[in-house]
């Protein structure tokens, strides 16, 4: 967990930057995160089959990348925060043994509609696997 701590609006400022987090790339989170989102791909949970297509290892697939962009920010965020809109872009995979390192900043804070928007990215060792921008609104 990052913050145990409900932001408001009025507390954060644009500049502010979220918590690192740093998230072990494993065999289980990424064949989990297939399985739960019934992506059956055997590029997702077949090593045989990945190396085949051509890639060292399984790798994971977006959405159990979205649901750690989500993860990232609402801890940050805390109970009282409302997911409005999500937009990511993947780079480089994610495989087994690797970490990736989630690294954020308030880029916009609209006070009137309680929207704060926040940039993202996470890296791992190659370069950046995801980065993108997600907006939520917070309580005042």
């Amino acid at each position: 967990m990052i913050s145990k701590k409900n932001n408001r609006i009025s507390e954060i400022n644009v500049g502010d930057n979220l918590p690192e987090l740093s998230i072990p790339i494993t065999v289980a989170l990424i064949t989990g995160g297939a399985l739960a989102t019934r992506d059956y791909f055997p590029g997702h949970h077949d090593k045989d089959a990945a190396q085949a297509s051509g890639t060292p290892h399984i790798f994971m697939n977006i959405l159990t990348t979205n649901a750690l962009v989500q993860r990232y920010v609402e801890e940050w965020a805390g109970n009282g925060a409302r997911l409005k809109d999500l937009k990511i872009k993947l780079g480089m995979p994610n495989y087994p043994g690797d970490t990736m390192l989630f690294k954020g900043e308030v880029t916009h804070i609209d006070s009137e509609a309680n929207n704060v928007v926040v940039s993202i990215a996470g890296k791992n060792s190659m370069g950046t696997h995801v980065s993108g921008t997600v907006s939520m609104s917070l309580p005042v």
